[in-house]
């Protein structure tokens, strides 16, 4: 028996769930080699913002117990390249391509959601950051009052009738509230979690071990916070959602199918084992085979809730 692991989305649909996570998996082509990405549900890119973006300075990369913080800063070639560059080569691979945007100011959002409407035939998605929080401009800190990250979503939704995503930190409050607020305002999923902001020190140097001081922390150490926000939220609002943190085997990635979660997005796992993705969509199959689930629909969210 081959288990049908088709997902479907609105109108979209993926051939499985598994995903990667924006900016774990190049920018191109880099992992091709190790990966065949048809083989994937979708491709999420590295975030694209309207003007180049140089990054942090170094150092800017660090491993935890449990995890990495990194503090990138968004450093991409800009929307420009992206067309020129990027969008031809996916525009030959039939795999889904969510587009994770991010911008220092509404009409940035509104040229992207905008330029990339006119893409359709290649983008299939957007993944708007509200989350980031390795930038100054932009990111968390901008992004942190309400009423902005609303007015992200509604221009985003006025310029496209794209797929749109919104991804989503618990560094931005109460999580549950503001996945309400942005349904009313017409997202049609949520990216859950993005990173959260952490540190480290160098005791024998005694000075931070990140340039930028602080950076997001991902890995399995954030992974049972991201599975109760997901548990949560796709219980309150019944809305799709990509799952991102921690995901590092099949047993990970199951859990999260589990509590309900759409897709599941693979990030640190990528750059610990580049064969990470392939390997965890082979032992979802094998789960399925194993407990005789043919469709993958019949396992999702029917973790058993002893309150109901």
């Amino acid at each position: 028996m081959t288990p049908d692991l088709t997902t479907k989305i609105k109108h979209l649909e993926f051939r499985n769930p598994v995903a990667v996570a924006s900016g774990t998996f190049g920018t191109k082509d880099e992992y091709a080699s190790y990966m065949d990405y048809e083989q994937l549900g979708a491709i999420i890119t590295k975030t694209i913002t309207v003007q180049p973006r140089q990054g942090n300075p170094m150092p800017r990369v660090c491993e935890t117990v449990g995890g990495m913080l990194n503090a990138i800063g968004l450093q991409n070639k800009g929307l420009e390249d992206f067309l020129e560059d990027k969008i031809p080569y996916f525009e030959k691979i039939r795999t889904p391509l969510i587009v994770n945007i991010a911008g220092e100011s509404l009409d940035d959002f509104r040229i992207l959601a905008e330029t990339l409407d006119g893409y359709k035939n290649v983008v299939k998605a957007i993944e708007i950051n509200l989350s980031c929080p390795n930038v100054e401009v932009g990111g968390a800190t901008f992004m942190r009052k309400k009423e902005r990250i609303l007015s992200v979503v509604k221009t985003v939704r006025q310029e496209t009738d794209l797929i749109t995503f919104a991804k989503l930190s618990p560094e931005l409050g109460d999580l549950n509230e503001i996945a309400g607020l942005l349904i009313r305002e017409g997202v049609d999923g949520l990216s859950l979690i993005n990173t959260l902001k952490g540190m480290a020190v160098d005791i024998e140097k005694r000075c931070f071990r990140l340039a930028n001081k602080t950076g997001g922390l991902s890995g399995p150490a954030i992974r049972p916070v991201a599975l109760r926000y997901v548990y949560e939220i796709k219980k309150a609002y019944k809305i799709p959602v990509i799952a991102s943190g921690g995901i590092m085997t099949a047993s990970d990635a199951l859990e999260y199918l589990l509590v309900g979660a759409d897709l599941v997005a693979v990030g640190t796992a990528n750059f610990i084992d580049p064969h990470a993705t392939g390997n965890i969509l082979c032992g979802i199959l094998d789960y399925c085979r194993r407990y005789r689930i043919a469709r993958l629909d019949d396992l999702r969210g029917t973790l058993i809730d002893i309150d109901q």
